[in-house]
This record gives structure tokens, C-alpha cells and sequence, in this order.
């Protein structure tokens, strides 16, 4: 039975990881990145070999419109349906509020929170034609709980965890599923700006004593599509206990 999955920031990371776990069984895949365009048609390319699927590629910003109208349309003609959704594009900016530009203040919200709207508008109607699908966002810790120095970060994953509550209630009557993963600090390269010595500090901190693994937050993703479609509107955490 054809099994499709759309995920967001796939050429490295954590979507790299989950667009594998998928590919591994039996998804065909739409995969979007921004800047990694060699890095992912590679990807794509070595998915479809070992795992015997398709994987469509698209290289744009998930904060534009039409970029992610333009995605989807390719997709579901390709397709002919989608089943799940990995919004997990995303991008940071840490440093003072004070010093944020509008632009960089917009950007920010836009890739993260906008997308997930992007998306959802573009794929619902193939999901609820059929009844069925499942929506997962990334999200992380700091939509909780806030964080110094990252506080349009912070805005933009609390804005998702209000998006993923209110849709699930939306979607609930078309046996549509919608969660996310509040993920705490992953090895990715989002952390690489910390020095070893602080890196080491804050591992100190979590309470399992060290940073997550980017398979970790994959097999997560698939624990989720294992479960029934009343497991709906709820923020996973997924922080080694520091929150």
C-alpha cells in the first residue's frame, strides 16, 4: 500500500534522520531543505537505492508561500495523496531582543511557525478526503519555558505548541492526528556555536547527563505514527528530563 510522508529540513540533522527512519519503512518521500541542495539530492538519491522508494526534492525558504504551495502541488500530483507530515524546519537566532532586526524577527517566525500553517493549508485537503494522516512538529524545550537570549525561538515553538492543540481539535472529527516533540538539545549542528567547555557544562545539567541523539528524535516520530488517532494535541517532550 503506497505510504507517503513530507519532511522539512531533510539535508541534515534531525529531518535528515527522520526521512530516513521513514524511508525505512517504505515511505516515498517529498523532502525540503534551503541552502544544502547538493547534500540533499545525495541523500534522496541513496534513500531511493537502499530502500527502494521515491523521493521528490525541493530547495526553497518554508517561510515563503508560494514556495511551500508550489511543493505541495508537485507533491500530491506526484503522490496522489500525503499521509504525514514532519514539520521540522527551523532556524535560531540567539542574542539580545534589543538587537534583532524586524527582518530577522520575522524570519525566524516565519521558517518556524508560519510553515506549519503553510503546510497543513496545503496538505489537509488530500488528508481529510481520505480520513485519515498524521502531523508531527519538531518543536523544542524553550516553547515551554522560554529562553534567555532566544526569545523569537521561544515565541515561535510556544506559537507551534498553540497550533498543534487548537488543530488537533480542528482535525480530531476527520481522524486526524496532531502532536509535537518538544525536543531539549540534540547534537546538531543548531548547537555547534557552543564552545566544548560550555557544551560540556550544559550536558552537565540534563539530567541524563548528556545531549540527545538525532535517531532518538526519529524513533520518536515513529512511536507517534504507532499510535491510535485519539493520541491527538499533545506536546511529547523529548529533554532527557531537564525540563
Amino acid at each position: 500500500m503506497l505510504k507517503t510522508a513530507f519532511v522539512s529540513g531533510a539535508s541534515r540533522g534531525i529531518g535528515r534522520a527522520i526521512a530516513t527512519a521513514l524511508a525505512q519503512r517504505g515511505y516515498h518521500l517529498s523532502l525540503t531543505c534551503e541552502k544544502n541542495e547538493t547534500m540533499l539530492l545525495d541523500f534522496a538519491q541513496s534513500l531511493s537505492r537502499e530502500y527502494h522508494i521515491r523521493v521528490l526534492t525541493f530547495v526553497g525558504n518554508m517561510g515563503d508561500s508560494a514556495f511551500v504551495s508550489d511543493v505541495a502541488d508537485k507533491t500530491l500530483k506526484a503522490f496522489g495523496q500525503m499521509d504525514v507530515i514532519i514539520n521540522n524546519a527551523g532556524i535560531s537566532y540567539v542574542g539580545l531582543l534589543t538587537d534583532m532586526t524586524d527582518e530577522q524577527w520575522n524570519q525566524v517566525l516565519n521558517v518556524n511557525l508560519s510553515s506549519c500553517f503553510y503546510t497543513a493549508r496545503a496538505f489537509l485537503p488530500s488528508m481529510i478526503a481520505k480520513q485519515q494522516g498524521q502531523i508531527i512538529s519538531i518543536s523544542s524545550m524553550w516553547g515551554r519555558v522560554g529562553a534567555s537570549c532566544e526569545v523569537a525561538y521561544s515565541a515561535s515553538k510556544g506559537g507551534m505548541h498553540a497550533f498543534t492543540r487548537a488543530l488537533a481539535k480542528e482535525l480530531a472529527p476527520s481522524h486526524i492526528s496532531v502532536n509535537a516533540i518538544a525536543c531539549g538539545v540534540i547534537d546538531t549542528d543548531m548547537n555547534s556555536f557552543l564552545s566544548e567547555e560550555d557544551a560540556a557544562a550544559l550536558a552537565a545539567e540534563i539530567p541524563a547527563g548528556r545531549f540527545a541523539e538525532t535517531k532518538e528524535v526519529a524513533q520518536t516520530v515513529l512511536s507517534l505514527l504507532d499510535s491510535p488517532s485519539y493520541l491527538t494535541g499533545q506536546i511529547i517532550g523529548l529533554d532527557g528530563g531537564y525540563i
